[in-house]
């Protein structure tokens, strides 16, 4: 679907018109915003035949999944952005085509940040004061706010497991420890390279609609050093709870070893001490003691307790 919307030289703002009207009247218009909105591939190629953007350019949107930049040309720029689906977390590729008097979209999926400012725009009192490239700093506004609560919801799952409130077993806590590390990974592909790509388009010298609007942008790029930051310190909080946790997991093993070394020591003389009269030597004189099995029973017990009393006052069960 192609939709359009233009602003004529009296600051009026025409909505849903279609391409032919664009084309016949674009002298008339003093900015418009084309949006291709999961187009089909006879809309795809009006980018090259209504348009003559260039092939490389049309080759990256046509391919899914770039990375976030931006390109110059002649008189037109480039810009490659990702967007994150609430739902799973995946990415979605939103490209735009900026040029002095228009903005040009284009996305292969629905964008909930390209509809909320496409009505905000339709709905907006001031045409006079909306442009091309404030149109941009609003999705991109939208795309990075969008970000955060995806971060936010990895950050309360985080303290979840390291609260633990439903008593799960290390094993299932390791397990939901690596699943939000793989998101928060997911996540930091994403936001690194836009927070590359906002830099470079708030330090261009071509832009000028940027310039004009600095502020705005670099604070786009502010939260983006901040969704970078809390990445950074959410992958850092994993490796301290998995350490924590296989700590406390090797901790809890050491002592276990621990008493069962013990009880296996205290047994080794009693073991010794059953050995030796389990053998069937004829000629052994203790095997006639008329007490000798009662008087090794007690060698038995006083040797066994000894050693506990002895192992228990170094501290060995603590």
């Amino acid at each position: 679907m192609i939709r359009i919307q233009a602003v004529n030289k009296k600051n009026e703002l025409s909505k849903d018109i279609s391409l032919e009207v664009l084309k016949a009247d674009s002298a008339n218009f003093k900015w418009f915003w084309v949006d291709f909105d999961q187009p089909t591939e006879e809309e795809t190629a009006e980018l090259d035949k209504t348009f003559q953007f260039h092939p490389l350019a049309i080759e990256d949107c046509i391919v899914k999944l770039q990375r976030p930049k931006m390109d110059y040309y002649e008189d037109y720029s480039f810009f490659v952005t990702h967007s994150l689906n609430h739902i799973d977390e995946s990415k979605q590729e939103i490209n735009f085509f900026i040029g002095s008097n228009y903005i040009i979209s284009y996305h292969h999926e629905a964008s909930k940040e390209i509809n909320e400012v496409w009505d905000r725009l339709n709905l907006s009192k001031k045409i006079n004061k909306w442009d091309p490239y404030l149109v941009m700093y609003h999705i991109f506004d939208k795309i990075v706010d969008n970000y955060f609560p995806i971060v936010y919801q990895l950050e309360d799952r985080l303290s979840l497991i390291e609260d633990n409130p439903n008593d799960e077993s290390m094993e299932e806590l390791l397990e939901k420890l690596f699943d939000i590390r793989h998101h928060l990974l997911q996540i930091r592909y994403t936001v690194i390279p836009m927070r590359d790509l906002i830099y470079r388009v708030i330090n261009s010298h071509r832009l000028t609609g940027v310039k004009e609007r600095y502020e705005y942008f670099a604070d786009i790029h502010d939260h983006l050093l901040k969704l970078t930051e809390m990445i950074d310190g959410n992958r850092e909080l994993t490796n301290d709870i998995r350490d924590s946790y296989l700590s406390i997991n090797s901790h809890q093993t050491n002592r276990v070893m621990k008493v069962l070394t013990v009880i296996t020591t205290i047994f080794m003389p009693l073991t010794f001490i059953a050995g030796i009269y389990g053998m069937n030597f004829e000629n052994m004189p203790e095997l006639t003691w008329k007490y000798g099995y009662y008087e090794t029973l007690f060698l038995m017990f006083v040797i066994g307790a000894g050693m506990f009393w002895w192992f228990k006052k170094k501290g060995w069960f603590r």
